[in-house]
């Protein structure tokens, strides 16, 4: 009995090694790109006035968007557990792609590796008109700031750096995200200690509130607002996946990068609350002046505040400063953070020839994913320049449309937990909640989510654009699906071993894999004779002469049944029972 270190070639599902560099992170390093990822400065800049906008009848959700902070984390933490049950099983960088594929076959996971492109992709155009505009108000060029080319020339600067920083390795990429999440951390604890003092002792705005803990408590908000008001908020925690996806990078790949994306989740919770309570507090929710509500501080509510919380003495235009620098920062680090996790899902289609065979190419040097990467960086700058030049609205709409995208993964990947482990949950209370109840009800909330704001998305009402009668953003974000369907389909004529189960089959936790010695040392047989099964019978009866079965289950490799008896703690199997009526 032994443990498995190297894959049988021909069969690159049981290897680990895709050629990244393994060991590069820690715990510490995976907190901080999953954290960085979700942009937490940019993205509560960007959403909250929002949050606080929807419409809840005859009113708003105004003082309730801390309790939607708190709403949304729910899902996300729920997802989160699905992550870190199915990393246990198969810490691969394919992430939803390759849990997907295990748990209800190729095409599921094809078209869940999908929907992560194109979300990235998607993504990263508003990250990069936010990263260019701030760069020039941070140097006081506020006339390039406001101007839509010049905006897209910093942005396509900004990805473009980006881009070879990932390129050339992670551990560049962590060093840098130190800093910049450093930036906005200390920035928004400083912002929202200020505004709460200045509440405290009458100095904030004439619509300010005092807090109150009813503020986290949803009561009064009607279905709709409830949805709406989420999967905004779902955008803002959406990106602690990263710290998943860098899996095969990590230390102790198979407990760390699990571990980082539950921490990450609840760090956020803390972060999301704080600042959210704070500005709500300062600002107030009125629809005039630096109300939250007001159409014209929703896109941007740091900018907006961001004189009257720090003042107009020398220290205050100062901390005002920094505080467009940790804006500029968070769009930066979630421009990197984004290629990250998009090139990792690429590379790993391109190894089980779910793409073409290039996407898996590692740098020699870096060890990166580079053809996966240049290309995530290069489609970015073509989609970003071409929504752009089009039209600034279809932009404003399309980031709508991603939360649509976020759901459908997520949620995704929370089912594939749950019949991946479908066989272990009666087994503890442990495994019924971990790996099946919890899991479940955060893909069950998505894909409500995804359900309703799909209908309220159709509304030509809805969003900055129609066409033939209906929204934009349903548009954008369904036809994004649909596009990867036809992609899918493509490459299912153009290669299918993928989609027959080839290069990556469909299984449980329970099942054996084949595993041992490289199978050309040990298998004789005609050249079309194809490769013994992989997946290994209960009584190991179709086991190779020579190799060994690695069980799901422990990580354990086996060659006879009275080991695998022994390790799944069953009883000896009485030599009276017919073989053949069951497994061993």
């Amino acid at each position: 009995m032994s443990h498995v270190e190297d894959a049988p070639i021909g069969y690159p599902e049981v290897s680990d090694d895709k050629g990244l560099k393994t060991g590069a992170l820690g715990l510490v390093s995976s907190i901080v790109i999953g954290m960085a990822s979700t942009a937490p400065a940019y993205s509560l800049a960007a959403s909250l006035g929002f949050v606080v906008a929807t419409v809840n009848g005859d009113s708003i959700v105004g003082v309730k968007a801390p309790a939607i902070m708190l709403l949304a984390f729910i899902p996300m933490f729920l997802i989160a557990i699905a992550y870190q049950q199915l990393n246990k099983a198969e810490p691969d960088c394919g992430t939803t792609f390759t849990w997907a594929s295990r748990a209800f076959g190729p095409r599921a996971g094809w078209i869940g590796g999908w929907g992560i492109i194109a979300a990235d992709v998607i993504v990263m155009a508003n990250l990069a008109q936010i990263a260019g505009a701030y760069s020039f108000q941070l140097v006081g060029l506020d006339s390039l700031s406001e101007s839509t080319f010049w905006s897209m020339v910093a942005g396509v600067v900004w990805i473009i750096i980006m881009t070879y920083i990932c390129y050339r390795g992670i551990e560049v990429s962590a060093r840098l995200q130190y800093a910049l999440l450093g930036i906005e951390v200390i920035i928004l604890v400083a912002f929202s200690v200020i505004a709460l003092t200045k509440v405290y002792t009458g100095n904030a705005t004439p619509d300010s509130l005092t807090p109150s803990l009813d503020w986290l408590w949803p009561s009064g908000l009607s279905l709709s607002a409830l949805v709406t008001a989420t999967l905004i908020a779902v955008f803002i925690y959406w990106g602690w996946d990263t710290a998943v996806s860098v899996n095969e990078e990590t230390k102790d790949p198979d407990k760390t990068p699990g571990r980082a994306a539950i921490i990450s989740t609840l760090l956020l919770l803390l972060t999301y609350a704080i600042v959210s309570v704070a500005t709500v507090a300062f600002a107030g929710t009125s629809e005039e002046g630096l109300g939250l509500a007001n159409p014209e501080n929703s896109d941007d509510v740091f900018g907006a505040l961001g004189p009257t919380v720090f003042g107009d003495s020398m220290m205050g235009r100062g901390m005002e400063i920094l505080l467009i620098l940790s804006v500029l920062s968070s769009a930066a680090a979630s421009t990197q953070t984004t290629i990250l996790p998009t090139a990792r899902t690429t590379l790993a289609m391109g190894a089980y020839k779910a793409l073409p065979a290039t996407f898996a190419k590692i740098h020699p040097r870096y060890l990166t994913p580079s053809v996966a990467t240049i290309w995530m960086g290069a489609v970015s700058i073509l989609f970003y320049m071409g929504l752009t030049l089009v039209s600034e609205n279809v932009l404003a709409d399309s980031i709508a449309a991603v939360g649509l995208m976020i759901a459908f993964y997520y949620g995704l990947t929370g089912f594939a937990a749950v019949w991946f482990y479908r066989h272990d949950l009666t087994k503890s209370i442990n495994n019924f909640f971990m790996k099946g109840l919890l899991p479940f009800l955060g893909g069950l909330m998505l894909l409500g989510a995804f359900v309703i704001a799909s209908m309220q998305y159709a509304d030509p009402e809805y969003g900055s654009t129609t066409l033939w009668g209906i929204g934009g953003v349903f548009i954008l974000g369904i036809g994004a699906l649909l596009l990867g369907v036809v992609f899918m389909v493509i490459w299912n004529v153009i290669a299918p071993p993928f989609f027959r189960g080839e290069t990556l089959d469909k299984r449980h936790s329970g099942d054996l894999v084949l595993s041992g010695e490289p199978l050309e040392s040990v298998v004789v047989g005609l050249p079309d004779s194809g490769l013994p099964d992989l997946v290994i019978a209960p009584d190991l009866s179709n086991l190779p002469e020579g190799t060994e079965a690695l069980d799901l289950e422990t990580g354990v490799s086996v060659d006879d049944t009275g080991e695998l008896r022994a390790l799944r703690d069953l009883p000896p199997k009485d030599p009276t029972d017919d073989p053949d009526k069951g497994p061993a």
